[in-house]
């Protein structure tokens, strides 16, 4: 069994209501709690209490569910509505730190602050969103700490110099950006089994085999060489005395030496202030399951694992992965810089790690004091908020207001750029709760930050899932039925073996066939007309299927509301009510779909005649009553002439004089009321106004005449004097044309005449060249000459 008001069993969702409830079904009690959606607000939420004064008969108790208009419209008094809303409520707001002089005193007391407000309480309604502002400001003399983390294998031997001078140099630099300045110092090479080093004894004590002009040092994982200090010639001091080692793959154990850097607070001395960790190396990074290659399936658990500065788990666990030293760099708050070579750069760009920047060693790494200026300089010009993980189902949404003042949303509104020292930035927060669930599931609190920082923002969730009105709950109350429930929330929560909206009945003693037949109109219909159950001799009638907003009422489930006939696409014609399958129309419409309105002000025309004096108003429609006019009021005759083709003989016969004879012409315009004006140009001045025509008409001799007739009892007629006539035919200039045009043609003519006959003569005459030609022969070569003698070839003369 439930509380009342947990409605946690059953979900309707109807347009834009949500409605929360339990189910009544035969030996089930119903507790209901309505959270409904409005469509201007995500949340308005109207619990009516008091069942027995609102509800119907057969009706659900559920269906007291609604937006709290609707509910008072049906009847529900204001003083039993239950709205719950959420709020947010600042628990701890302490302001963000202005002014060095203030800075400094706070920051002997460890409270320098940056980040407002500090602790936040959310009242959440299930789908109303709660917002409240985060404030951000980079104060001015922040402490810094700094951890160089260097790559000691044999190939960084030329490196080394550069950074044994980096403490003073650094310690010069940074003193322009804070006076609380830490630094300290350790290094890495590899795990020290196979395949990563040798393991012959000689290369375990020297693994570069030299010892001019020094020796290397022994191979290891990850030691600690300098906690956090601001003493820069220490950190010169005991870097001077590191010596290079040796390993044989080309990645190295870095991974192994991140994770033991930003676990190892107290070794390491982080504080509470901006962490850096400055990563140098010339080579990749073994990462987990590269450990299998020596033998080490252990997964690294990402702990402490020093003794006396060593990390001793480096052969008995495997490496961390990206994500693992991504999300325990995150949970530390520690900002990484890799100083890194050309070659592997590619490597250490990943969009894994929270917040980092890259920058490229040179041969010897001499601009390493360069890189951390300017990526330290990157980093924290650059704000991004992130949060913790949020339950299922809730949602947290940012917008923010960067230095130009421009809103940004979506991703782009968790983070602001090019923030400089004394800049504020502000970041709207939104998190929406979604349907209630259990308090065990629910989250106490969700941490929000932005990236780097260790300040945060602790917003506590607080779900409103449970009516106020639960709290006063009468136990053995007189209204169900004599003390057989508990009145909570204005319905019975009946005891055992008691069932009933109001726990009327004995379950025991109500039989299913006596209870159906008072559940029947009549023997031969359903039980409750099919539209409900029965339930202890009363019909609960249910919803329509297709949609839940419809729901069948009365004694049998006989009626409803959403049976009526409709009008333009709406029940009842969007001008009434539809009772129990029947249309109740507004006072001023009639009709079985409310169609016809009773006033006739649909039918009224421009000059205010119903129906302009052509036709009879009917149901808010015009009837004409000669079928050549149309229109909504029968002011239309696609047939009839013009009023202006009417008064066309009057106005000719009165101001020109022309058409009609002079009697006709008295006898049929008396009626005009004539006024003469000179230019067309005048008439054109006057303002449009009902009933002014304004008229253009040709007259009997081709002219236009311009005139405005403005309708009446008697009509009144303005006529200009100025007639538009066309002027005639130029008869020099047509006759000139027209006899340019024939000499024009005739020489063109001529011309190609002459044309064609050149060339026609041109090729006759080649053509009798060449027959010349072909007649002449020499008189020696006549084809028809023979000659008459004869000259034989003895064959046998040779031989002779």
């Amino acid at each position: 069994r439930v509380p009342s008001c947990m409605c946690a069993l059953n979900l309707r969702v109807a347009f834009n209501y949500i409605y929360l409830h339990t189910d009544e079904r035969r030996g089930k009690n119903m507790h209901t709690c309505c959270i409904t959606l409005s469509p201007s607000l995500s949340g308005l939420c109207s619990l009516y209490t008091c069942v027995k004064s609102f509800l119907e008969l057969g009706q659900h108790i559920w269906e007291r569910c609604d937006t709290a208009r609707a509910l008072l419209q049906r009847g529900c008094p204001s003083d039993r509505l239950e709205d719950p809303r959420g709020s947010t409520v600042l628990l701890k707001n302490r302001r963000i730190t202005f002014n060095p002089k203030e800075q400094r005193r706070q920051r002997q007391q460890g409270q320098v602050t940056q980040l407002q407000p500090q602790t936040v309480l959310l009242n959440l309604r299930p789908g109303e969103p709660q917002s409240f502002v985060v404030k951000f400001k980079r104060v001015e003399d922040y402490p810094i700490d700094l951890y160089y983390l260097m790559d000691l294998s044999f190939s960084m031997e030329v490196d080394l110099p550069s950074v044994k001078k980096l403490g003073a140099d650094l310690m010069e630099e940074m003193r322009n950006t804070t006076s609380d300045f830490r630094m300290g110092f350790g290094a890495f090479v590899d795990k020290t089994v196979m395949p990563y080093i040798s393991t012959a004894k000689d290369m375990l004590r020297n693994p570069c085999k030299r010892t001019e002009p020094w020796p290397c040092t022994p191979p290891f994982t990850y030691r600690h060489i300098l906690s956090l200090t601001a003493n820069g010639s220490l950190f010169t001091e005991l870097v001077g005395g590191q010596r290079i080692s040796g390993n044989l793959d080309f990645p190295e154990g870095g991974l192994d030496a991140l994770m033991q850097a930003a676990v190892c607070e107290k070794q390491i001395g982080w504080r509470n202030v901006t962490r850096l960790l400055v990563f140098s190396t010339d080579a990749g990074f073994h990462f987990a399951g590269d450990g299998k290659l020596g033998g080490i399936v252990l997964p690294n658990d990402g702990k402490c694992h020093l003794h006396k500065n060593v990390y001793t788990k480096g052969n008995s666990q495997d490496y961390p992965s990206v994500a693992h030293v991504a999300e325990t760099l995150r949970e530390k708050n520690i900002q990484i810089i890799f100083a890194v070579t050309e070659e592997v750069r590619h490597l250490y760009e990943v969009h894994v790690l929270p917040k980092c920047a890259v920058g490229t060693l040179s041969n010897n790494s001499h601009n390493i004091l360069q890189i951390i200026v300017e990526a330290y300089n990157a980093l924290t010009s650059e704000v991004v908020m992130e949060n913790s993980k949020l339950p299922p189902g809730y949602h947290i949404s940012y917008t923010s207001r960067c230095k130009d003042r421009k809103l940004r949303r979506g991703e782009q509104g968790r983070r602001c750029s090019d923030i400089s020292v004394g800049d504020e930035v502000s970041f709207n927060v939104s998190i929406t709760a979604p349907l209630c669930v259990p308090a065990a599931q629910s989250p106490p609190r969700v941490v929000i930050k932005p990236q780097g920082y260790s300040e945060e923002v602790e917003v506590l969730l607080s779900p409103i899932c449970e009516c106020s009105c639960q709290k006063d709950a009468v136990p053995h109350s007189p209204t169900c039925s004599h003390g057989n429930g508990t009145l909570e929330c204005g319905t019975c929560r009946c005891k055992e073996g008691r069932v009933g909206a109001l726990c009327e009945c004995d379950r025991a003693e109500s039989g299913e066939a006596f209870d159906s037949y008072l559940c029947r109109r009549d023997n031969a219909s359903e039980v409750c007309s099919g539209r409900g159950e029965c339930v202890c001799g009363k019909c609960v009638c249910r919803k329509s299927g297709r949609k839940p907003v419809h729901a069948y009422y009365g004694e049998f489930c006989e009626c409803s509301d959403f049976s009526c006939d409709q009008y333009r696409g709406q029940q009842c014609g969007g001008q009434g009510r539809c009772v129990c399958g029947a249309c109740r129309c507004h006072a001023a419409f009639r009709g079985r779909a409310c169609e016809c309105p009773l006033s006739p002000e649909s039918c009224l025309s421009q000059d205010k005649q119903i129906c302009s004096g052509r036709g009879d108003c009917h149901c808010g429609a015009c009837i004409c009553h000669d079928n050549r006019f149309r229109g909504p009021t029968c002011e239309l005759c696609p047939s009839c002439p013009s009023v202006c083709t009417l008064h066309r003989e009057c106005v000719l016969c009165r101001a020109f004089s022309l058409g009609l004879n002079p009697k006709e012409c008295e006898t049929r315009c008396v009626h005009l009321n004539l006024t003469l004006v000179g230019q067309a140009g005048v008439l054109a001045r006057v303002p449009p106004s009902p009933g002014l025509h304004r008229c253009m008409e040709v007259d009997t001799e081709g002219c236009r005449v311009h005139f405005l007739l403005r309708t009446g009892k008697k009509d009144d007629v303005h006529v200009a004097l100025e007639r538009e006539c066309p002027s005639g035919p130029n008869v020099i200039l047509i006759t000139a044309a027209l006899s340019a045009s024939v000499v024009v043609l005739g020489v063109a003519l001529l011309l190609l005449w002459k044309l064609l006959t050149g060339v026609h003569d041109r090729r006759e005459f080649a053509h009798f060249q060449r027959e010349l030609e072909q007649r002449r022969w020499d008189r020696r070569d006549n084809p028809i000459y023979r000659s008459a003698i004869t000259t034989t070839v003895n064959p046998k003369y040779k031989e002779q």
